[in-house]
């Protein structure tokens, strides 16, 4: 018999690449896994979403009943939003909620995906986990949370803690979380994607990079510029072209004008082309990057790099998870350029394993059915190779130099 809906939060359909890598990696992972499961995803950006992750799972639907709700309540004391959130989900009564909120009492899971966003950052996000803790109590759904990213740790939370009680499995990216909240250190959920990321096609030899500049601290975007500057001046000087990749549009474009004297229009790479074409990874390039799903792809793929921290708490933790897997990239804290490392770090000969650790993890949440032999329908076949396919080589764009 078939359970119920498989129910996904995250922040996806900003967009920003690392979350939509994720999200995207467990719709495939479903698809081949579970391809007759009716599975929602519960994102900030629903209209986006849907077609960023179009064909992904046959039977993908979209929604923002969580988020909605936490940001209708993002303004409020955080005990005050809780009461109001476990209201609205338990009792219903608003006409704007209440075919979303029934929906989720349909559900057999509910799985906060990964990513770094229940954190001091954005404590009201606190909300989502108070919203699933609601529903469990209504109908004993199963909760989930993988790969979470928790640190700088929440000291203003709801009064519920321990935040995670009654959650059948529960992750943390990073020691420092897992050592927070007492729950298992794992692996970022992009892990779960990474293989198959790396395989759809070689970057051209060159120097990488993405400085952000969002969530950054107070004067800290300026030295990151000068840091990317110093890494490119360099490479010109050795006869190595640069190439500017962008996360999340417009936040990453700042740095890019800054740059534009030193790498052409030509060979900046638009979030757009990195999603439909794949991140261009080798082991011939280096990096220089803020973004930490830029680090642990590349890294993986053997690159080297430099990882360069933008706000101290979150940024650091984040990036010291990879230095701790082996990525091998010193991390830039101050203004001062590291340089490239000369040896590329282990982590590349470790991804197999840490692929088939997050691939367990995921089994073990979404064990196959009965009767299912977990490959996928003919239907479903053919709209998930649709959507993954790609050039078997993963070129820069048209014209680039």
């Amino acid at each position: 018999m078939q359970p119920g809906p498989i129910y996904l939060i995250g922040p996806s359909g900003n967009p920003n690449f690392g979350d939509e890598f994720i999200a995207a990696a467990w719709l495939k992972y479903l698809a081949a896994e579970r391809p007759d499961a009716d599975v929602w995803l519960d994102c900030p950006q629903p209209g986006l979403a849907q077609i960023l992750f179009e064909g992904l799972h046959p039977r993908l639907r979209v929604t923002n009943t969580l988020w909605r709700l936490v940001h209708d309540t993002a303004d409020m004391p955080l005990d005050a939003a809780a009461e109001t959130i476990r209201a609205r989900v338990t009792g219903l009564g608003s006409p704007s909620y209440d075919l979303g909120l029934l929906k989720l009492r349909e559900a057999e899971s509910l799985h906060l995906i990964g990513g770094g966003f229940i954190n001091e950052n954005w404590s009201h996000h606190a909300g989502l986990v108070v919203a699933m803790r609601a529903v469990h109590g209504l109908t004993g759904a199963r909760l989930i949370a993988t790969g979470q990213g928790l640190m700088p740790l929440l000291t203003s939370a709801p009064a519920e803690m321990p935040l995670f009680q009654g959650f059948t499995h529960v992750t943390a990216r990073d020691e420092a979380g897992a050592t927070a909240y007492g729950i298992t250190q794992g692996l970022d959920d992009a892990f779960l994607g990474a293989a198959d990321e790396i395989a759809r096609g070689a970057a051209e030899p060159g120097l990488y990079v993405c400085i952000q500049s969002d969530t950054a601290d107070p004067e800290r975007f300026e030295a990151a510029v000068n840091i990317a500057r110093d890494a490119v001046e360099k490479a010109a000087g050795e006869g190595t072209k640069a190439y500017y990749v962008e996360a999340i549009p417009g936040a990453d474009r700042a740095a890019y004008d800054r740059l534009a004297d030193l790498i052409p229009e030509a060979r900046f790479l638009p979030f757009l082309h990195i999603w439909e074409h794949g991140l261009p990874l080798s082991e011939n390039q280096t990096w220089v990057t803020s973004r930490f799903h830029f680090h642990l792809l590349a890294a993986a793929a053997g690159a080297r790099g430099v990882a360069v921290g933008m706000k101290k708490g979150y940024y650091d933790v984040k990036h010291e998870s990879l230095t701790a897997l082996g990525s091998g990239w010193p991390l830039a804290l101050d203004s001062d350029y590291p340089g490239i490392p000369q040896q590329r770090g282990s982590l590349r000969d470790a991804l197999p394993a840490l692929v088939a650790q997050k691939r367990a993890e995921a089994g073990g949440i979404y064990p196959p059915l009965t009767g299912q032999t977990g490959s996928l329908t003919a239907g479903a076949a053919k709209l998930f190779n649709k959507a993954v396919a790609a050039p078997l080589r993963n070129k820069i764009r048209p014209g680039a130099r």
